[in-house]
């Protein structure tokens, strides 16, 4: 799916509701709750979770995982692209209760400890002024918890480059610039990217759809976050699934096209 979406998609993430997609590409289930995605990574019985969304999503990403089959038991480890409130709503939970790794670049740990102390170039007051059709989207991610999400520390750190050993073996890819330590995952056998912030195709602070870097409420540096769309448009991958917004299926490099075109917000 690209943004060309069916009306009941659209409604359904107006409204902010979870959302599960099995095998959006093999091995790779999508979990949507507020505007922000999850995802499953599966692999022979076994899980990895890619961002951890709201702390509301806590109890949603259980249910996720007994739908496809699985228990939370087969969880092996947490993977964070960056550490953005949005995206680390339920690791504390995870790393305590379900006792697993949560991994993530050495420049994010201390975003992960202090979630909403994080460097980005424009105040994000004017943002719901400028742009009124980000309102839905902002006051979701509210009223799913965004402002009550816990710190963590003790982040094991993810190494650009590294091919990770857990379920999905996905390939770290630095993409820095929506955050200085922001890590997007290739998955080759699925012929998918996880771009996470760093190549989105729904900003919430905006409201704006198709492939974009996070307007400037959130970025820290869009001068970088642009250049860094070259290591994405490199995987050459078919796919991308995105921290936010639909997945894009008409391949890498036509989406960091559209991208620069759209240029910062």
């Amino acid at each position: 799916m690209t943004e060309r979406e069916d009306a009941a998609t659209r409604s359904r993430r107006a409204r902010g509701r979870p959302r599960l997609i099995r095998n959006i590409v093999p091995g790779v289930h999508l979990l949507e709750h507020a505007y922000v995605n999850c995802y499953l990574l599966e692999e022979d019985g076994e899980l990895t979770v890619i961002d951890t969304a709201h702390p509301s999503t806590w109890p949603i990403v259980a249910h996720a995982i007994r739908a496809i089959g699985r228990a939370p038991a087969d969880v092996r480890g947490v993977v964070l692209t960056h550490a953005h409130f949005d995206h680390l709503g339920f690791a504390h939970r995870a790393q305590d209760e379900w006792d697993v790794p949560v991994l993530g670049h050495v420049k994010e740990q201390y975003i992960a400890a202090h979630p909403y102390r994080y460097a980005h170039e424009n105040p994000r007051l004017i943002y719901p002024i400028r742009h009124p059709k980000a309102i839905p989207a902002l006051f979701g991610m509210l009223r799913a918890g965004a402002l009550q999400v816990r710190g963590i520390v003790g982040l094991e750190p993810l190494v650009p480059g590294e091919v990770l050993g857990l379920p999905g073996h996905p390939r770290v890819i630095f993409t820095p610039g929506h955050t200085y330590g922001h890590c997007a995952l290739h998955l080759p056998a699925a012929d998918a990217v996880l771009s996470g912030d760093a190549l989105v195709t729904f900003d919430p602070y905006t409201g704006g759809t198709g492939p974009q870097i996070v307007s400037g409420a959130a970025t820290a540096d869009s001068a970088q976050a642009l250049a860094s769309l070259t290591a994405i448009a490199d995987t050459a991958a078919s796919v991308v699934l995105p921290g936010h917004g639909a997945p894009w299926l008409d391949g890498a490099s036509t989406a960091v096209t559209a991208a620069r075109a759209l240029g910062p917000s």
